[in-house]
């Protein structure tokens, strides 16, 4: 219509380099040790960041995957059909190693690279990443039973996504999913009541229900299992002896986000297994798997806070308002300032905490409680950080296409998943009172910016007294404090003054109020904003 003119909007963001706009990524990339990967990542956050990317994304959630339990003829099939879209971000996502990078090319930082990676595809779309994660956690898990790893690693290291439904010999590569929850017993695996019975010829029958079941179009699953001798880990392959196993899914669930991932619920009837690990101990050979997944609980979380991040600057930095863009405006840029802030610390966590993953003897203690901390306090940030980016859009950010809604929904995902907060927080009395080199080494990690600022020496005295004598009726306060003091050990050390400066004074003094933006005077916004977003 010749009357309609469209002003004061911003232009799209798409076609820019992700990583050398977030200036603490690529600060955290090299100082953790995966310089040697700063070509590699960079070149895949540009085609991550790519118009036809970001269109995936929006296509895969906007047509999300159908179950096809039978053929028109009656036959039971048991398939899952996703929109291309889906296929493209996992041919990506694949192609780049994010699901096998480091079992596939050990050396160090091979974990660090990859965290910068999967940080950067979850700013595209999210919800693939769940078979990703799930892949690459599966391999130190298989490595307890040397046999089946001999016989899958190829086929899960390979850069080949292969979304047919076949016998694993016949494909060029592989994904593993996991299928632990049943609903009698959530986060407690062991009211488990799915039974395992061995055979002849030493595979497992497995026969049971599992309410959730991630990506049911994986090739195998880690499943969890009653057997003779306790609960015990198996993994369960789609198809067994060139026949589909007996693995029937029931229906997908109807999520409030993670949309174009599915999750399904399952029955096992005589699903043939192998075992991986010892009878009995299925915990134990599955905690590393968890540990893993975990990782990336933390990194998706650090991804979306970012993209919302983003999205928030780049809005306010093409609206106006009363006479100035917004952020000119001097509350607004309080507000991303402080959201800065967070984002900064929560990346600067992730990476340390994926280079004690690099290091997999010599910090194996740090990354034990240092990775439940981190998933405690990150992915509880994700939800209120994406309300607060949203709102800096306005009604602009409320509808579908800005993304902002779907990184809305998808933010409470990473609290649940591999434990919700208070399993989380027990976990971390555990370490404290059963490990004690994990709880000296979170001390020493905390210990190396002690003297560099008074608000960071009283918060290390406040934490210390706090896991000293822990009870778990303040397990949340001292995970928290521990979380905080992390971060801020991190920032004194590495990030700019301003940053750190911020950080302390907010987060460690208190000198805050209840929502994002509240900063005190003295914290140098200018130079916060012009790190968050360079251009």
């Amino acid at each position: 219509m010749p009357t309609h003119e469209v002003s004061n909007q911003p232009p799209p963001l798409h076609d820019y380099d992700p990583l050398a706009q977030d200036r603490a990524l690529l600060d955290a990339l090299r100082r953790e040790g995966a310089a040697w990967a700063e070509e590699d990542v960079a070149a895949l956050g540009r085609r991550s960041a790519s118009r036809e990317a970001i269109a995936w994304g929006f296509q895969a959630n906007e047509n999300p995957p159908r179950l096809k339990t039978h053929d028109r003829f009656g036959h039971r099939i048991d398939e899952v059909d996703f929109h291309p879209a889906w296929h493209e971000l996992m041919r990506l996502s694949v192609a780049s190693g994010i699901h096998s990078g480091p079992w596939r090319e050990p050396r160090d930082g091979a974990h660090v690279a990859r965290a910068a990676k999967m940080l950067l595809m979850s700013q595209c779309e999210f919800g693939h990443g769940c078979p990703i994660s799930m892949t690459y956690s599966a391999f130190p898990a298989l490595q307890r039973q040397p046999d089946l790893l001999e016989q899958w690693a190829p086929h899960i290291v390979s850069l080949t996504y292969d979304p047919r439904s076949l016998p694993v010999g016949q494909k060029l590569g592989a994904l593993i999913g996991m299928g632990m929850t049943e609903k009698q017993g959530g986060s407690d695996v062991r009211a488990n009541t799915t039974k395992a019975v061995k055979g002849d010829d030493g595979a497992y029958a497995i026969t049971g229900h599992k309410w959730f079941m991630s990506a049911p179009m994986c090739d195998a699953f880690l499943v969890l299992a009653q057997a003779p001798r306790g609960l015990s880990c198996f993994l369960l392959p789609r198809w067994f002896d060139e026949r589909k196993n007996g693995l029937h899914l029931q229906r997908l669930k109807d999520k409030l986000g993670n949309r174009s991932n599915a999750s399904s619920e399952v029955e096992f009837d005589g699903a043939r297994a192998w075992l991986v690990g010892e009878e009995g101990r299925g915990v134990h050979a599955i905690l590393e798997m968890v540990n893993h997944t975990r990782l990336d609980c933390v990194i998706g979380s650090c991804g979306m806070m970012r993209q919302a991040l983003v999205q928030a600057l780049h809005h306010c930095a093409h609206r106006t308002a009363f006479g100035k863009r917004l952020v000119e405006q001097p509350l607004m840029r309080r507000v991303l300032a402080d959201l800065a802030i967070e984002s900064e610390a929560s990346t600067a966590l992730m990476m340390r905490l994926a280079r004690a993953y690099d290091r997999r003897d010599d910090e194996a203690p740090f990354r034990r409680i240092a990775t439940a901390v981190a998933k405690y306090w990150i992915c509880k940030r994700a939800s209120p950080f994406a309300v607060e980016a949203l709102e800096c859009l306005g009604g602009n950010g409320y509808v579908e296409e800005s993304i902002m809604p779907r990184i809305y929904r998808e933010a409470p995902l990473n609290s649940i998943w591999e434990g919700s907060g208070n399993v989380i927080c027990l976990d971390v009395l555990r370490a404290l009172g059963k490990e004690p080199q994990a709880r000296d080494a979170l001390v020493a990690e905390l210990r190396e910016a002690r003297g560099s600022d008074r608000r960071y020496d009283a918060a290390l005295d406040d934490a210390e007294a706090r896991f000293a004598e822990p009870e778990e009726a303040g397990a949340r306060r001292l995970v928290e404090s521990l979380a905080l003091a992390l971060e801020a050990s991190l920032l004194l050390r590495h990030a700019p003054r301003a940053v750190a400066d911020g950080f302390c004074a907010t987060r460690l003094a208190g000198d805050h109020g209840y929502a994002f933006g509240s900063l005190p005077a003295g914290v140098d916004v200018d130079a916060i904003l012009a790190r968050a977003w360079p251009s």
